[in-house]
């Protein structure tokens, strides 16, 4: 039995026994970030070449990389999925209420599994950025919380850098002063450290960075950081896109510019937290994406700190350290300015596991996951048995062989902003969009290939070949010669949706060529 093996069944066994030492089960510090690209980190192919993120490739280098990895489609489902181990559909009582971005959810009934991991003997922490329901859990699911709850204060939720108004343990909320990426980091530190958890337990802490959604604000130290960098325009940033679902041809966000560079176009402005038509009318892709990547700086130096206080507390050989993202973040591909799309420019984010000693260290694994199988890994290296069935699968098996064989579907489902019983059927248009436009759909990724059905009628279905297609340009599923594989990965699709529990499996639209 490997060293790894070994000592994950005694993290199993002494979690188990009555009499266990808390030091002997693992810490988790679950790092979290908004709409972070995989392209921002430049350990990961396809990087942008000028992206610097130093301490994220230390971490990865120090662990498990995921390549293709689909946490979430937007904020509030990829946070609902982490604290259930549920896809949307399966998320009962969620729901939005208005104003924007309000929900509200039943506690019996919508558990959140950090509560079950208290009871087990953890100390259990959420800092930062909240979009999970106006009851952020204080006291339920979180011995210790600083919280910027934006579905509780609307007015306050454009705020994603300064003048955030957060809670500390259930108390009254007050405007936190300074950069909240540097915030979040700060008040995590004290957590390591032990200032704000109780001695003698394990913890598990779940770091929320508001980086580096937008406005996608850097910090002012970073500000000069990536002088004159230029990135290429994407091959179907302005449509009609071949192949695709009607809506992918009225996807427009940029324009072409008077130097033939493509801006944002006057449709667009607007569309996200702190656009402002007078200063961003007229911005190149370019210094977009110049922005984008100057506000993940800070993001990247936060990590180095949290990595560096765990080795100087002597805890980094017995902690768990993970990192992804909410979703990813398209800058022209598709058209786009935006996630929410099945595409891997939209969606497709960072995940890295690290725990030197315990797991392989620099390892790569290229087999596609899901934000689904985060849970059931995170409860089993806590030593717990899952308190319910999960949508996921414990990536153990991968973590310890990345080319483990993986019988797996990895489905990503899209029901816009309806979660549990409302997702039993699927709607006509337009009850079946997302406010930016963007269709129900499913997505499949195995190990080269993506499939998408669009939940709408008479759509297309899309294959691709990611080995040789990694853009997504080429819509494969009318070809002839692939029509075995279509028909597979639609069947996997569906068996996916039953396993399960997806009711809306029995009202899925016919496609283009009348596949049920």
């Amino acid at each position: 039995m490997t060293r790894f093996l070994q000592r994950f069944t005694v993290f199993a066994l002494v979690a188990a026994a009555a009499s266990a030492v808390a030091e002997e089960r693992p810490n988790i510090l679950f790092i979290y970030t908004d709409d972070q690209s995989y392209r921002t980190v430049s350990c990961y192919e396809d990087s942008e070449p000028w992206a610097e993120t130093p301490h994220i490739d230390a971490l990865a280098a120090k662990g498990v990389r995921f390549t293709h990895a689909y946490v979430g489609t937007w904020c509030m489902p990829s946070r609902t999925t982490m604290l259930t181990g549920l896809h949307q559909y399966g998320v009962e009582t969620m729901r939005m209420e208005p104003p924007y971005p309000g929900a509200t959810y039943d506690p019996e009934t919508c558990v959140f599994w950090p509560s079950l991991l208290r009871r087990h003997g953890y100390h259990t922490a959420q800092i930062g950025k909240w979009h999970a329901g106006n009851d952020a859990g204080h006291g339920r699911d979180w011995d210790h919380q600083i919280v910027w709850n934006r579905p509780r204060h609307p007015d306050n939720a454009p705020n994603y850098y300064y003048d955030q108004l957060v809670s500390v343990d259930g108390g009254e909320p007050f405007v936190a002063p300074g950069y909240s990426t540097d915030n979040y980091t700060s008040w995590a530190l004290d957590y390591i450290r032990g200032k704000t958890r109780e001695e003698g337990k394990p913890w598990y802490l779940w770091l929320c960075y508001g980086g580096v959604h937008a406005p996608y604000t850097p910090a002012e130290r970073h500000l000069g950081d990536y002088p004159g960098v230029t990135v290429s325009t994407p091959t179907d940033i302005y449509p009609p896109r071949a192949g695709k679902p009607a809506y992918m041809q009225t996807v427009a966000a940029w324009e072409k510019g008077p130097t033939g560079e493509p801006v944002l176009s006057d449709r667009a402005i607007g569309s996200e937290v702190g656009d402002d038509p007078e200063r961003d009318r007229g911005r190149t892709l370019s210094e977009w994406s110049r922005q984008y990547h100057q506000a993940v700086r800070a993001l990247d130096e936060g990590v180095g700190a949290l990595v560096a206080a765990l080795e100087e507390t002597g805890q980094l050989d017995n902690t768990l350290v993970v990192l992804t993202a909410d979703q990813g973040y398209a800058w022209g591909q598709h058209g786009f300015r935006a996630k929410l799309a099945p595409y891997d420019a939209n969606i497709r984010g960072p995940l890295v596991f690290s725990m030197p000693g315990t797991l392989p260290e620099g390892a790569v694994c290229r087999i596609p996951v899901g934000g689904a199988d985060i849970p059931p890994t995170l409860l089993r290296f806590a030593g717990m048995e899952l308190p319910w069935e999960m949508h996921g699968h414990d990536l153990l098996p991968l973590l310890h062989d990345s080319a483990a064989d993986w019988p797996h579907t990895t489905m990503m489902p899209f029901t816009a902003d309806k979660f549990g019983a409302d997702c039993d059927v699927v709607p006509p248009p337009p009850g079946n969009r997302h406010r930016a436009g963007v269709p129900w759909y499913v997505m499949v990724v195995e190990p080269g290939w993506k499939y998408v059905r669009t939940l709408e009628a008479d759509e297309p279905e899309e294959l691709y070949d990611l080995a040789t297609d990694p853009e997504e340009l080429d819509n494969l599923a009318p070809d002839p010669s692939h029509r075995e594989r279509l028909e597979r990965l639609r069947e996997a699709a569906i068996a996916e949706l039953r396993r399960t529990g997806a009711k809306m499996v029995d009202s899925l639209p016919p496609t283009s060529t009348g596949a049920r």
